[in-house]
């Protein structure tokens, strides 16, 4: 309140001085261009004349303004109201592609790429929702239009068009986009994890093992997915190699082929041994899987390679059932070395010692193998009561499920 106060004195102490000067000095002005223009009048007058024509000018302008942005209101075609479509446009489209509404997410994105100069993410929107109604070829040329608008986003581009080739089956189409872009962009990251996740849907673990130094060597995966990996690839080709023939001997050499491939440090894992011993127990070559799985596990114990090793048979029976005694000593209450051991002892004919050994990994875990060869045993030995029992139970735990099903009431009680 105190300011308005101090402007309005300053206001009629201005007014009071300039009234005063007017009363004391006039002034004079006089304009005069040849004989055509003559003009003569007062300082005062003359300045108010130019005040007068100053707001004359400033409302003009300010009509004029509102002219123009009434028009631009007005107009459809408007600078205005382009603008203002295409922002719905956007926020419409993307509304409805994250609610699955693909017909319409695909219209508004499309008409938005056509009206931005950065149209990347919408044409990449609009593609997405035409692939997912099915409508490939429209797919395939908004990303067209994409690369025609920003060619600087290749790569990008060619990244959307194989996730979306992989989406819908087409696999030989996105290899081919992708494999295009490894041999332009060989250090990307992106490219290099697609390729690998394409690989492993295709079932093609050749080609991943042949990119597993890309792999490494750009660091695209986390060091324990990558050995992880590598070590199920090897292990799927080292099963292909084996079935990839059909005589058996045909097909033991393709294995061993495979195997030899294999580092020495790899030859140790012992997922890639058990791979290659059961390839080897599936062909016949019995004696070869024993030496295989006794040189790992003297190397080193693993579980699942002891359950494997009651499985094959070797040249020597009794030295194989010696050589699982003697691991018996270290890990006594392994159920799957009882069940192995067990095994050995049916191979054998120890008939008692057999039975004593599946008891036992029975105690410790019940397991459907286990229930079938010790019923299988009991059977042979007289005991029908006790091994029907324990093939029943085997089934149950080989789909604990059986236990929701419903049953005959007959049966039931």
């Amino acid at each position: 309140m105190k300011r308005v106060y101090l402007l309005t004195f300053v206001a009629i102490v201005v007014a009071a001085l300039v009234g005063i000067g007017m009363a004391h000095h006039s002034g004079y002005v006089l304009i005069s261009y040849g004989n055509f223009f003559r003009y003569e009048s007062s300082v005062w007058a003359t300045l108010a004349v130019l005040l007068g024509l100053w707001l004359l000018f400033l409302l003009a302008r300010y009509l004029l303004s509102v002219v123009f942005v009434s028009g631009g209101v007005v107009n459809p075609w408007s600078r205005r109201n382009r603008d203002r479509r295409t922002r719905l446009a956007i926020e419409q489209g993307q509304l409805d592609l994250a609610e699955g509404r693909w017909a319409s997410a695909q219209r508004n994105l499309h008409r938005a790429a056509e009206a931005e100069r950065q149209p990347l993410l919408y044409y990449l929107g609009a593609a997405r929702a035409a692939n997912e109604l099915g409508r490939t070829e429209d797919c395939d040329n908004l990303l067209e239009r994409a690369l025609e608008r920003q060619p600087q986003a290749e790569l990008a581009i060619a990244l959307s068009h194989a996730q979306l080739q992989t989406d819908r089956g087409d696999l030989d189409g996105a290899l081919e986009t992708l494999q295009a872009m490894h041999d332009r962009h060989p250090h990307s990251v992106e490219v290099l994890r697609q390729l690998q996740r394409l690989h492993r849907q295709r079932g093609d673990w050749s080609a991943l093992i042949r990119l597993f130094p890309a792999l490494r060597k750009e660091k695209a995966l986390p060091a324990a997915e990558l050995s992880e990996l590598e070590q199920r690839a090897w292990g799927e080709n080292l099963s292909l190699a084996a079935r990839r023939e059909k005589d058996d001997q045909t097909g033991l050499q393709s294995l061993e082929r495979a195997w030899e491939q294999l580092t020495s440090a790899q030859r140790q894992e012992p997922q890639l041994v058990l791979a290659y011993a059961e390839q080897l127990r599936q062909l016949g070559a019995q004696a070869l899987a024993e030496k295989a799985l006794r040189t790992a596990l003297k190397r080193q114990y693993e579980s699942h390679l002891a359950r494997l090793y009651g499985l094959v048979r070797g040249d020597d029976p009794v030295r194989q059932l010696q050589t699982a005694e003697g691991w018996l000593k270290q890990h006594p209450d392994d159920p799957s070395l009882l069940l192995t051991l067990g095994r050995l002892c049916l191979q054998n004919r120890l008939w008692g010692k057999a039975r004593d050994y599946l008891e036992s990994s029975l105690t410790l875990q019940r397991n459907p193998e286990t229930c079938a060869e010790l019923a299988r045993l009991l059977a042979g030995l007289g005991e029908t009561d006790r091994s029907n029992q324990l093939f029943q139970e085997g089934l149950v735990l080989l789909d604990e499920r059986l236990l929701a099903l419903p049953l005959p009431e007959a049966v039931r009680s």
